[in-house]
């Protein structure tokens, strides 16, 4: 059922249901995973803004290949062309930064409104944000101009699978995923 649920904001609730067992045993079963290191529970970023944040965690399985067989995919192309591949992407794009950085102060923030931002990691007193998106030609979005003015970030980066580095805007750059652990330094 986590597989299902990857890269989502967590309803504890729903996956309670979906298994046929209470919340609390749903949370029994996510802490078990979560020790084991197959499942990321990403804690929310919340603080005393004029918006109303989201204050659930968002669930991962930190394996992309684990979670792939989970979803029974077994080529680049059933990859691909699944509906969870841009959470897929997400996921597997999250670890490697969290590896390069470190996972202290790592958080996803959101707003009730749809704003949001894929990871907030907070090294020493300053805040960077991280969107991660799965195509050829990342730009800037509503969401990252919220999140900038928002969170007061330092800087924002644009994870893609690219190979080119480039500006995005006046704090926003997009970065190939491989240079993800030469940004921070």
């Amino acid at each position: 059922m986590v597989a299902h649920y990857h890269g989502q904001v967590l309803n504890l609730s729903e996956l309670a249901r979906s298994l046929g067992v209470d919340q609390k045993t749903a949370k029994h079963y996510l802490d078990i995973l979560q020790g084991a290191y197959v499942v990321r529970v990403l804690p929310p970023w919340f603080e005393n803004l004029a918006k109303r944040q989201r204050k659930s965690p968002k669930v991962y399985v930190r394996d992309s290949g684990l979670h792939h067989a989970l979803l029974d995919l077994e080529t680049p192309a059933q990859i691909r062309s699944h509906p969870k591949y841009g959470a897929s992407w997400e996921g597997f794009a999250l670890e490697q930064t969290l590896l390069a950085h470190g996972e202290k102060q790592s958080h996803f923030w959101a707003t009730q409104r749809g704003a949001e931002l894929d990871l907030l990691l907070i090294r020493g007193g300053r805040r960077y944000g991280f969107e991660f998106k799965c195509h050829d030609a990342p730009t800037m979005t509503r969401s990252l101009h919220i999140a900038l003015e928002d969170l007061g970030l330092e800087r924002a980066y644009l994870v893609y699978p690219g190979v080119k580095r480039y500006p995005v805007d006046e704090s926003v750059e997009a970065i190939p995923l491989d240079e993800v652990g030469s940004v921070l330094r």
